[in-house]
């Protein structure tokens, strides 16, 4: 009798998948009209288990956040962290008008606002430590974190952080006294932080939201690794962490501009795993499927296209070469964690000491920023946050069973607590594939048997709620 929990498989056979993918890949060596008609055919894929996966529309609550994020606001934020003059960790933090210590308390303040209008939800504080000396901090200095942490209403224990740093540098690491603007670096990432606290405050979702402008990023990612190692030692659920580090500008040194692309470096094996573990993801294909990279799919999944007006271009690394951002310290503390940033950087412009040669202006300046451009980027960030704060978590403890020889696959997976959970999905791909392009609904349940060989197709689960919200992809590890 067949299983009446699981959907017909309506005739579906693994040759005929092997099939449909061996076109898809003839396909494309070939021309003409039908080259053109195998390939459409090839790319639904009509014998593979499933139906297509397609991004999903906003729902209405996330198209008024979008449609109230505001760029004048985004620009009137970073204008004003400009005003400091400098923000470098080592400046003066009891000027009222200059260095790192103003920059603090405007921040403080500025959050305060916003959760004035939460009717509670919302709490702000000053997280601070002493800095022992390091190579970029001769003396123990004072670091402070600025922190807004808007609380879920159903699902509290599931935190998602996002951040900007707002210290700042020029050409000097050790200069605590001259002129620093870092107007790109990083006001443009605190300014879409703080206006997206602004826009949520008012707002109740289901999970945790901590909105963070950290501090000592440029003398060591000090601020963020303290963050991440208190919320590990408390035992935080961190489900989700993006930086936004250099995200104001889409335009390189050479004059080009995308001002529709975003960057998002996502890493694969998890910076936290021992060796034994890495070896295990390595055995059964998994190196292009830890965490942050199904963050990184669900981030291009909800935030892609026309909701936001921007194309989020994933790239497979932790971050660029011979530098490293916020999400790292995150990572190192077994959290998934990935940094937006700009499409091209300006190096004529970052890091430089403000001045003027032969009439060009260097420096980190607002001038160079473009607001339109960083509304595009809050817009993706606010997208991700809301639909991952409203969506269930990511399952846990999911398995694949390898103990037979089989051509099906079995999965087995932990059952989550969320009020509003409907059900299971499970999604797979070909190998040859970045993305997921099938889901096959499964009902409530905690485990299940796909037609079609572990061997030949990458696999994955995600919870869906009531509403029909989707989270995260869990990867499968093998069952003991």
């Amino acid at each position: 009798m067949p299983d009446a929990t699981q959907p017909e498989r309506s005739g579906t056979t693994r040759r005929n998948f092997l099939t449909a993918s061996a076109v898809a890949l003839g396909a494309t060596a070939a021309t003409g009209p039908a080259a053109v008609a195998a390939e459409e055919t090839a790319r639904d894929w009509p014998d593979g288990p499933g139906s297509r996966i397609f991004p999903p529309a906003p729902d209405r609550e996330l198209r008024r956040i979008l449609a109230e994020l505001d760029a004048a606001k985004l620009e009137a934020s970073v204008r004003k962290l400009v005003s400091f003059g400098t923000r470098h960790t080592l400046s003066t933090q009891t000027d009222p008008n200059r260095g790192i210590g103003a920059a603090r308390d405007w921040l403080f303040a500025e959050f305060g606002r916003y959760a004035a209008t939460s009717g509670g939800r919302m709490t702000v504080q000053l997280q601070s430590f002493i800095q022992p000396p390091s190579p970029r901090v001769p003396e123990a200095t004072k670091i402070t974190n600025v922190i807004a942490t808007l609380r879920g209403s159903s699902a509290p224990e599931r935190i998602h952080v996002v951040s900007g740093h707002y210290d700042s540098r020029n050409s000097d690491p050790l200069d605590g006294v001259g002129d620093a603007p870092g107007a790109d670096d990083d006001a443009s990432g605190v300014a879409a932080v703080l206006e997206m606290a602004r826009v949520m405050a008012t707002r109740a979702p289901e999970a945790t939201i901590m909105f963070v402008a950290v501090a000592g990023e440029e003398q060591g990612l000090y601020g963020a690794a303290h963050l991440a190692k208190q919320l590990k030692d408390s035992g935080g659920d961190v489900r989700a962490m993006f930086t936004n580090d250099i995200v104001g500008s889409c335009t390189a040194d050479d004059g080009t501009r995308d001002p529709h692309v975003l960057r998002l470096f996502a890493e694969g094996v998890p910076t936290s795993e021992t060796p034994e573990q890495a070896a295990v993801r390595q055995s059964v294909g998994g190196e292009n499927d830890s965490p942050s990279r199904q963050l990184a799919r669900f981030a291009v999944d909800v935030a892609s296209g026309g909701a936001t007006g921007m194309n989020i271009e994933v790239v497979y690394r932790r971050d660029r070469y011979l530098r490293g951002g916020d999400h790292i310290p995150f990572l190192q503390q077994g959290f998934p964690a990935a940094r937006f940033t700009e499409p091209h950087e300006n190096y004529a412009h970052q890091h430089q000491d403000v001045r003027v040669e032969d009439g060009v202006q260097f420096g980190d300046l607002v001038e160079f920023c473009d607001f339109p451009y960083l509304a595009g980027v809050t817009r993706v960030n606010a997208a991700v946050l809301w639909s991952l704060a409203n969506a269930p978590g990511a399952p846990k403890d999911v398995r694949v069973r390898t103990s037979a020889l089989t051509n099906d696959t079995d999965l087995v997976w932990q059952r989550g607590a969320e009020p509003d959970l409907a059900g299971y999905e499970i999604v797979w791909r070909p190998t040859t594939e970045g993305g997921w392009t099938h889901r096959i609904p499964v009902g409530d349940v905690t485990e299940y048997s796909v037609p079609l060989s572990k061997d030949n197709a990458f696999f994955g689960v995600r919870a869906v709620d009531r509403a029909g919200h989707r989270g995260p992809v869990s990867f499968p590890t093998p069952a003991p």
